[in-house]
């Protein structure tokens, strides 16, 4: 990546807490190529229309000899988990992690989670009786997704402490930067040790049934498959998420005319939280995309196999397709955003996240007495892909009667 390049200065930790003013630029040309060969596609309808267009591959080794391939597994011997992949292999994967997981074959089983999310906010939430201050990172939104996720893959729940750091740890491969700062040596010493975890886990699923994903996939999956998709489902599961309540937090926090209307408002959730996914989403871009051949996209050629990155956080905000877009507005109408991607490659864990916010959010702003940011902006993450707070410290007042 060439020092200068509007790219470089997106991934650049000093942009995090406001990348939008870059953004913006990219608009002005909606496809940008980079000094080094990337194109970068930022207006709304030129990043949807690439997304579901089949001559882009989500798969980086059909990339020009030199690119990275960002996103790909790290030396780990396991084959790309399904994200990676394009038709016919990914529809193979997705069909058959989506039989355990949700409609039409397991219609109940995110309705079974609704109890056990409810049950762990409140449990976070009584903990904040008594304090003065708190990080709604730490203390609230990274604890709940992370017993999600687990949940979901039938992890125990003991073990869980041990996934924050992998996840963590793993999400930095997503980030294009991530080999300025030894990204790729931790991932692979992440895969590594969630690798040794997992084989001991899924031989014993096989062996001893219970409840969760890793039981369900088992006879319909080789070990290296499901240990590839157990590695994505924890990092988009987890990450994503933590982000997602963290954003929509910092977002009402922020405007507190429309959280003082949420707080009166409970019919305001679900169109509030998707505002947060258009105007501060978990994912700001894919930078995993590869051109299968030479594709023009308004007005510009992009060559067979040129890395694209789709910026989904730009398109978001595009004026064309947003009425002013850079203000937060839960009355939007045709709110069509690409906060959980579009096509075939829509997030797969779309709707735990929605219930997970749906869960949390109004419970937390319902329970607690918020004094105000003690930190803005706060502490980022180092990822420029997953973007999030770090932290979030907020004064409080305790718990309401």
């Amino acid at each position: 990546m060439t020092p200068g390049t509007i790219s470089a200065q997106i991934t650049d930790y000093a942009n995090r807490a406001d990348p939008y003013p870059l953004y913006a630029e990219l608009r002005k040309q909606p496809v940008r190529r980079e000094d080094d060969g990337t194109y970068l596609v930022s207006t709304y309808y030129e990043v949807r229309s690439l997304a579901t267009d089949p001559r882009m591959s989500n798969d980086t080794s059909n990339r020009l000899p030199g690119y990275p391939r960002v996103g790909q597994p790290v030396e780990s011997g396991l084959p790309p988990s399904f994200i990676f992949t394009d038709p016919p292999v990914h529809d193979r994967l997705r069909a058959t992690i989506n039989r355990p997981f949700g409609p039409p074959h397991s219609p109940r089983f995110l309705d079974g989670l609704r109890g056990e999310l409810t049950k762990v906010v409140t449990e976070l939430l009584d903990a904040f009786d008594g304090k003065d201050h708190v990080d709604i990172v730490k203390d609230f939104a990274y604890p709940l997704p992370v017993t999600a996720i687990c949940k979901v893959l039938g992890v125990p729940r003991e073990d869980e402490p041990r996934f924050h750091v992998w996840a963590d740890a793993l999400a930095s491969s997503l980030d294009p930067r991530s080999g300025d700062d030894g990204g790729p040596e931790k991932a692979q010493r992440a895969r590594q040790d969630i690798g040794g975890y997992l084989t001991d886990l899924i031989e014993t699923k096989r062996s001893h049934p219970g409840p969760g994903m890793l039981s369900a996939l088992a006879p319909d999956m080789t070990p290296e498959d499901l240990e590839a998709t157990a590695v994505l489902l924890l990092v988009a599961g987890h990450e994503t998420t933590v982000n997602a309540i963290t954003n929509t937090t910092l977002t009402l926090l922020r405007h507190p005319d429309v959280l003082e209307r949420f707080l009166n408002e409970p019919d305001l959730t679900v169109p509030l939280i998707e505002e947060v996914l258009r105007y501060e989403p978990p994912v700001q871009f894919v930078p995993w995309i590869t051109a299968l051949t030479d594709i023009e996209v308004a007005g510009t050629t992009i060559p067979k196999g040129s890395p694209v990155w789709l910026m989904l956080a730009a398109a978001n905000r595009d004026p064309r397709r947003f009425d002013d877009p850079d203000r937060f507005d839960p009355d939007r109408k045709d709110n069509e955003h690409l906060g959980f991607y579009t096509g075939i490659h829509y997030c797969f864990g779309a709707p735990l996240a929605r219930m997970e916010l749906y869960a949390a959010v109004p419970e937390l702003f319902r329970r607690v007495k918020f004094s105000g940011l003690i930190e803005d902006p706060p502490p980022y993450r180092a990822n420029a892909v997953l973007r999030g707070p770090r932290q979030l410290p907020v004064a409080i007042e305790g718990l309401k009667a």
